[in-house]
């Protein structure tokens, strides 16, 4: 019964952190400047028109995020801004027609992470705007590298970055994963850190590439770059059916 309550507890605290929107609660730790024709894929969702998660390109009218960025809110509060690598000019902004979350979404938890975006108009692929694939359901999981990227604060308590932030990041044991986070990661969650280096906050719903594909979402985490506790992400592979339903 503690170890269940302390599970609530710690992931409520963990939930709130990642998805509350402040530019000085998240960030892409140890990160380097990145170009939006580096990852043409990164779009930054916004709310009235302020960078409030990230996001990716699925298909020209499909952005793929994480359901805390949207859950509760209707979708004229929001608008997306793509083929730009800074958060808040350039690039084209286009609105929304529709929020998918998955049904199964847990706020409390964090499982079924993942949130499908209709626009309202057409996406026009150039070098600045690219579709991102997706990783095959039967890929195999463990041992393999990753770039995250987004527009989260550089530090905490310091300033939004002048422009898009990209880290390499390794795939963590599911098990001391699951271990660290007190049974809490699901078959929908994948684990990726590396020595002072992280995603969180302003970066959630941003994509999680590898080897060319999108492999997760920005999902939560104790902290930023906390040793010993690795960032969660949504595990695309495993959520592909209902993301497959809604292209």
């Amino acid at each position: 019964m503690f170890k269940a309550v302390l599970v609530a507890v710690s992931l409520a605290l963990v939930v709130e952190t990642k998805s509350r929107f402040s530019a000085l609660d998240g960030r892409i730790v140890g990160g380097v400047n990145a170009t939006i024709e580096e990852f043409p894929y990164q779009v930054s969702l916004q709310y009235r028109h302020s960078h409030f998660c990230g996001g990716s390109i699925i298909a020209t009218n499909r952005i793929l995020t994480a359901a805390h960025c949207t859950n509760g809110k209707p979708n004229y509060v929001f608008n997306v801004r793509y083929g730009t690598t800074l958060p808040s000019q350039g690039g084209t902004e286009v609105d929304l027609t529709e929020i998918r979350n998955h049904p199964q979404y847990n706020p409390q938890t964090s499982d079924y992470d993942v949130c499908v975006i209709n626009l309202s108009f057409h996406i026009v692929e150039s070098q600045t705007a690219q579709i991102v694939n997706l990783v095959p359901v039967s890929a195999l999981e463990g041992g393999r590298s990753a770039v995250v990227t987004g527009w989260g604060a550089l530090q905490s308590g310091g300033p939004v970055p002048a422009q898009l932030q990209a880290v390499e990041l390794q795939e963590s044991n599911r098990d001391l994963c699951n271990t660290a986070y007190l049974g809490a990661i699901t078959d929908r969650m994948i684990c990726f850190e590396a020595d002072g280096k992280d995603a969180c906050g302003g970066d959630s719903g941003g994509p999680l590439v590898s080897g060319g594909v999108q492999v997760g979402i920005v999902s939560f985490g104790l902290g930023c770059a906390h040793a010993g506790y690795p960032g969660v992400y949504s595990h695309v592979a495993n959520l592909r059916e209902f993301i497959e339903e809604l292209l």
